[in-house]
């Protein structure tokens, strides 16, 4: 090969190499992908025009409380007021006889306004408890804010000032239509700083972090710290698609796992919140529970599906309705239950008062009943129950690893059970059995096996021998404990 011959490879090689580089980023050969814009290969060029146009309607939080100081003895003292206390003694300055003190204590937060009147939302844990609420704007001036209502299931509250002239404010975008690779912006007040803007995608969708009924926060690795609470997160349109509400932390500083409630979800809430200061929820009456594969397999369902009722509201809706403690509810108002989790959310979101037809799965056939929603609120006033847990002695059979008594007189006064409750009283569980397992304890009432009430410790162990013979790997219990909440259990028969 010649040299000239070399040079002329050479710059080929490097001309493809460099259309390479420029159509795929690092060099790789790649089919284009489906529906992807190369433009946007390297993110947005700069997020500055959507800063400047939305950071004007992003407000800090300031929310003080004030809190009496502990009297002597009351209760754990860190050392600085040990230290204060000794120094007030030394110098004579302590007096018994004198009442307590108060302080403020005050926490920073951020929100955001949705309303040039002066309608600014944040999370209900910003301003939780606070005597005084301060909304300060981008200049700097600082508003008394009026607590209009807030919700703590879904952690939001709806603030509202009083300016001189209209405030910037910005609008709720679909989180819906948010997609997991979508790019986001938080804005907000991290540890007190003032404004600051971070970017980021959308990580996860439906995230359930299990701090209320409601969980279905969007996941972000956009940058939210301590002080972000409450403010918004924004879509490339600068729409609001969420809240920014915790993050995952060992440190307490970001690690790019934050999470935000997205806008599907407190846009009805803040409705409410502005209109009737409280919210009025859907409720449709039971207790439910999620469908494994055991419990499944043991119904028949197939697959696990939907939302097994474990116990039905003699108060609620439900009732009347026909709904019974062993039903699966799959559908809800036309909508499918994929898990339990799915359910509250599609009920609470439901006007008060609308009838619903529930599609249940009973004793493997598909029902459909008519159900008219009451109001949550309303249910949670009529529920309250005080028993205190008591145990008997009076073993009559041992069934998995349970000894099992007849529920008489005596066992109902000492567990403090009502006189509706009925079935086959736990009164002892072996260690490592299969009743040990799945937590069950003395005191449990085992209300149904296979679906089938039970009265006595005998239709136990008859009916765990039916299904023995029939082939069947578990026993489906419906048990209910002390303070009357009921659950499906499924137990390996041995």
């Amino acid at each position: 090969m010649t040299y000239s011959n070399f040079k002329t490879m050479c710059r080929g090689a490097h001309k493809l190499a460099l259309s390479m580089v420029l159509a795929g980023g690092l060099g790789l050969l790649a089919a284009p992908v489906a529906g992807f814009s190369p433009a946007y290969a390297y993110g947005p060029e700069s997020f500055a025009d959507l800063a400047d146009s939305v950071t004007d309607a992003v407000v800090n939080i300031s929310a003080s409380q004030t809190i009496a100081e502990k009297k002597q003895g009351s209760g754990p003292v860190s050392p600085e007021d040990m230290f204060d206390e000794m120094f007030k003694q030394f110098n004579g300055q302590h007096d018994k006889n004198v009442a307590p003190q108060q302080h403020k204590a005050t926490s920073l937060g951020s929100g955001f306004i949705i309303d040039a009147s002066g309608i600014v939302i944040t999370n209900n844990h910003v301003i939780a408890d606070a005597n005084d609420i301060t909304v300060i704007l981008t200049d700097g001036t600082k508003l008394k804010a009026e607590l209009v209502g807030t919700d703590p299931k879904v952690d939001v509250a709806v603030l509202r000032v009083k300016p001189e002239k209209p405030l910037k404010a910005v609008k709720f975008g679909d989180s819906e239509k948010m997609r997991v690779g979508d790019w986001v912006v938080a804005v907000g007040n991290p540890f007190g700083l003032g404004g600051s803007v971070t970017a980021g995608i959308i990580s996860a969708r439906n995230r359930n972090i299990e701090s209320g009924p409601y969980d279905n926060y969007f996941q972000t690795d956009a940058a939210i710290n301590k002080g972000n609470s409450g403010g918004p997160l924004f879509n490339m349109a600068g729409e609001v698609i969420g809240i920014n509400t915790a993050i995952l932390s060992p440190s307490g500083g970001s690690v790019g796992i934050g999470f935000a409630t997205p806008s599907a979800t407190v846009m009805p809430v803040i409705e409410q919140l502005k209109q009737f200061r409280e919210t009025r929820r859907g409720w449709l009456g039971v207790k439910i529970q999620p469908v494994d594969d055991t419990i499944a397999e043991s119904l028949g369902l197939g697959t696990a599906r939907g939302a097994l009722i474990a116990g039905v509201d003699e108060h609620g809706p439900s009732k009347p309705a026909g709904l019974e403690a062993g039903d699966v509810i799959i559908k809800f108002d036309g909508k499918d239950i994929k898990e339990s989790r799915d359910l509250p959310k599609m009920v609470a979101s439901t006007p008060v008062g609308k009838q619903v037809e529930v599609v249940i799965v009973r004793k493997g056939k598909d029902i459909t009943k008519t159900v008219t929603l009451a109001r949550l609120e309303d249910g949670e006033k009529l529920a309250g129950n005080d028993q205190e847990t008591g145990k008997s002695q009076a073993v009559t059979k041992s069934v998995l690893g349970m000894d099992l008594s007849a529920l008489t007189d005596d066992l109902r006064q000492k567990l403090g059970l009502k006189d509706e409750a009925k079935g086959v009283v736990v009164t002892n569980v072996a260690p490592g059995s299969a009743a040990a397992e799945k937590r069950i304890q003395p005191g449990y009432i085992i209300a149904e096996v296979a679906q089938d009430a039970v009265k006595t410790p005998s239709d136990v162990a008859k009916k765990i021998e039916e299904l023995k013979k029939a082939g069947k790997k578990n026993a489906l219990l419906l048990l209910t404990d002390p303070q009357g909440s009921s659950q499906f259990v499924t137990l390996a028969i041995q």
